[in-house]
């Protein structure tokens, strides 16, 4: 079974959550990159403003290609989320609940995940160009002169995703293999 899930993603939705749970993300999520983190840690050490609203937000570890004619945005697959392990933590204390890569996460920000309440999905690598097929609409509303690293507002329907690491620290990169091998002995 797949939950749908539509965004904003609340501290409520993201509790039903669990390690392993097939979801279809719809509504607005957002993308961001190692340089784009990187400023928006800057903004929160400076208690500046964020150019985005974090709160209840769902951030797509992505830097997609150039759209080609006839395209909302090219390629959209999600990069390695450990390049932001540095920067999640903060952001998750301002009230953001989602956040969309692949690979795994540092013990901060699980801490922060399980402390603050969120949740980490897991996009399949390699699929970029089938995951744009679930982009509707795309525009950037940050950090242009980051191209590819810019942050952009992404129109999602039915986006898939696995939950990797829910908001109680369940972790599927643990459980997963532990399960597989008590199956198959």
């Amino acid at each position: 079974m797949q939950i749908k899930i539509n965004t904003p993603l609340t501290r409520k939705k993201v509790k039903t959550l669990k390690a392993g749970d097939s979801c279809l993300i719809s509504g607005t999520i957002y993308t961001a990159r190692d340089a784009a983190h990187k400023r928006l840690k800057a903004l929160i050490d400076e208690n500046k403003p964020l150019p985005i609203d974090v709160k209840d937000s769902i951030i797509y570890f992505v830097g997609p290609t150039p759209a080609k004619d006839g395209q909302v945005i090219g390629s959209a697959g999600p990069t390695t989320s450990y390049r932001m392990d540095a920067y999640s933590p903060d952001l998750i204390r301002l009230g953001q609940t989602g956040m969309i890569g692949k690979g795994k996460r540092n013990n901060e920000v699980i801490s922060a995940m399980k402390t603050h309440g969120a949740v980490y999905f897991g996009a399949i690598g390699g699929c970029g160009a089938l995951l744009s097929k679930c982009i509707k609409k795309s525009e950037i509303v940050a950090y242009a002169d980051l191209g590819a690293e810019a942050i952009y507002k992404l129109e999602v329907e039915d986006f898939p995703v696995v939950v990797i690491i829910d908001s109680n620290g369940n972790n599927l990169y643990e459980t997963g293999p532990k399960d597989y091998l008590k199956q198959n002995k």
